[in-house]
């Protein structure tokens, strides 16, 4: 059990007010990832590519601050460099790559749920697991049959689909908290 968290009277309000606005933008930016997931794999893919690169340039700059003759120290950022321009000039990559380990994260997922819900056969809630573990085998199979054309596809709908949640998540908390306490 954990303990509520306090939010002190005079913070209340613009608690209430930050968590409306990032529960309403996450909101729009789920419905766009349901709407249009490619859009929403892509701006992953160039977000990531983005963080390479800057990372390259940081570690690139410390390199020359630090006057380093030793290549050790330009080894890294040279490869983040370069792994920055593939997953900016060819999204497909890094997609591509998404969606394999989302299909064998299916694949484990399914297993595991079916070895579960057939060895707690007699208990309660076995078929039900059985079900979810049969869900997520055929999830797998129907992104593997597909892959690599798939990838963005699904990644951008599950994004979609997590802000989804997150935003009205975050506008149930703010609609139900009258006296401070989550």
């Amino acid at each position: 059990m954990s303990l509520p968290l306090q939010i002190p009277a005079e913070n209340l309000q613009g608690f209430i007010k930050n968590a409306r606005r990032t529960g309403i933008v996450m909101l729009i930016i789920g419905m766009t990832g349901i709407l249009l997931p490619n859009l929403i794999s892509l701006t992953l893919n160039a977000f990531i590519g983005g963080l390479f690169l800057f990372s390259s340039a940081v570690l690139a700059y410390i390199a020359w601050q630090s006057h380093a003759n030793s290549l050790s120290m330009w080894f890294k950022p040279f490869i983040l460099f370069a792994l920055a321009l593939l997953i900016l000039f060819h999204p497909g990559v890094l997609l591509a790559v998404l969606g394999l380990l989302l299909a064998v994260y299916f694949f484990l997922d399914g297993f595991s749920a079916v070895m579960l819900g057939l060895e707690i056969k007699p208990a309660g809630g076995w078929l039900f697991m059985l079900i979810n573990g049969l869900l997520s085998l055929s999830l797998a199979v129907l992104v593997l049959i597909s892959w690599p054309f798939s990838a963005p596809w699904i990644i951008g709908m599950l994004i979609g689909i997590s802000f989804l949640f997150d935003g009205i998540g975050l506008l149930m908390i703010a609609r139900q908290t009258p006296g401070g306490i989550i």
